[in-house]
């Protein structure tokens, strides 16, 4: 049986052919994707649940639950890009890329703390 391949990050910090170190886990892009199908799921659910005129304490609650599923899905690529793209960035050696880096992890932490 093969190892599986590393899919290449959409960040492009490492371009290339050849084995990607730095790219999205393969483990991680499955459990990423799984989540996301069922957050599809639970989407069409509330639009049914709209259509239905459902309880609006329901409704909100189904929402809450969506909200929920898709921080985790955040949280998930942003351990993914730490542990590869942000890693290779700042030890590249390079001042001007690991600087970029801080300050996209900033910007990522900020949007993330709303």
């Amino acid at each position: 049986m093969s190892s599986p391949t590393i899919s290449p990050c959409a960040c492009g910090v490492h371009q290339g052919d050849g084995p990607n170190p730095n790219g999205v886990d393969p483990e991680a892009k499955h459990a990423i994707d799984s989540r996301l199908r069922r957050i599809e799921g639970q989407v069409r659910g509330l639009q049914k649940m709209i259509e239905q005129e459902r309880y609006c304490a329901d409704v909100l609650m189904q929402l809450s639950s969506v909200q929920e599923s898709l921080r985790g899905v955040g949280r998930a690529l942003l351990l993914n890009h730490l542990r590869h793209c942000a890693t290779e960035a700042i030890r590249s050696g390079d001042p001007s890329q690991a600087e970029a880096m801080y300050q996209e992890l900033m910007e990522l932490m900020y949007r993330n703390a709303k």
